[in-house]
């Protein structure tokens, strides 16, 4: 994979010089970038649709600038609100995979916004905003965090999205891929391959091809520091039962995880799978294997290991 990335797009810059957001409609991968920076351009580096949509709108206290983004080292940590952009960009896009670039402290770089059909605005202020925009029609507020919805920025090919609000920009959706209603998917996070997404997948948390994630069910990687969450990885062909979830544990292929069962990595649980050496066991010795299936059973008080069949 090249090292670096770049991008033309459109950023939002509140009236104090915060910024919102940027789009990059089209981006590329890189390895001739001498140093990373945002610059703006000229009007004659934009397409006429682009060049469009430059200007001040007064009613939201916004300047819509045109922008061109380039991240030398994508391996190195984001310098600014628009390299982080670019890179959750790149991960919608499908360019790069999850847990490939480094995302280390993103969430630093970024700002609480109030995301509106009628764009992006600071929150401070807002009550004052809203007034103006009224004028321009019924507002609508969709949340007010640092990360917008992804389909307001890429709509990726061959997925299904049953509620836009739960698909963060930056999660990484192959195709095949259907998030359901309750489903959602974070950034620096998502699916590998065909995937069935009806429970939630925190940031930092990839799930191979074949895998069904069921309703309430969760993947969550633990927070080490700040925003930020230890990997964590899926394999194919797995499948975690309503209810259920994994807490700081990765899962090798083919397993299964029954319905209501929760695991950290100090969980015991039952390991049936050799009849001369049944024995209590942490989770985390477990978890890395393929071919298993734990589920909470009548007579343990403990979830019980067997072989998936």
């Amino acid at each position: 994979m090249p090292q670096g990335a770049r991008a033309t797009g459109i950023a939002h810059i509140a009236a104090d010089g915060t910024v919102l957001d940027s789009w990059f409609p089209s981006v590329q991968l890189a390895d001739d970038i001498p140093h990373p920076h945002t610059r703006r351009v000229s009007a004659n580096e934009l397409s006429p649709r682009l060049l469009n949509l430059v200007g001040m709108d007064r009613d939201r206290h916004v300047e819509v600038v045109p922008v061109r983004t380039e991240i030398a080292d994508l391996s190195a940590p984001a310098i600014d609100a628009h390299d982080v952009y670019l890179r959750l960009h790149l991960l919608s896009h499908r360019k790069v995979k999850p847990l490939e670039i480094n995302m280390t402290d993103v969430l630093d770089h970024l700002v609480p916004v109030a995301w509106t059909n009628k764009g992006p605005c600071l929150p401070d202020d807002f009550e004052y905003v809203r007034t103006n925009l009224r004028a321009r029609g019924t507002i609508h507020v969709y949340g007010i965090e640092r990360l917008p919805r992804m389909v307001d920025y890429v709509v990726p090919t061959g997925i299904t999205i049953a509620e836009a609000e739960r698909v963060r920009l930056g999660a990484y959706l192959a195709e095949g891929t259907s998030v359901y209603r309750e489903g959602s998917v974070s950034y620096n996070a998502g699916t590998l391959g065909p995937a069935r997404v009806e429970g939630r997948l925190f940031s930092s948390c990839v799930i191979g091809a074949g895998c069904d994630i069921g309703l309430s069910s969760f993947v969550m990687a633990e927070t080490t520091d700040g925003h930020n969450r230890t990997p964590i990885r899926i394999g194919e062909n797995c499948v975690i039962r309503p209810s259920a979830g994994l807490i700081d544990l990765n899962m090798g292929d083919r397993c299964e995880l029954g319905p209501g069962v929760i695991l950290q990595p100090g969980t015991i649980v039952y390991d049936t799978r050799n009849p001369s050496e049944k024995a209590y066991v942490p989770a985390r010795t477990i978890t890395e294997q393929s071919d298993w299936t734990i589920t909470h059973e009548p007579h343990s008080a403990t979830p019980v290991v067997r072989h998936r069949v």
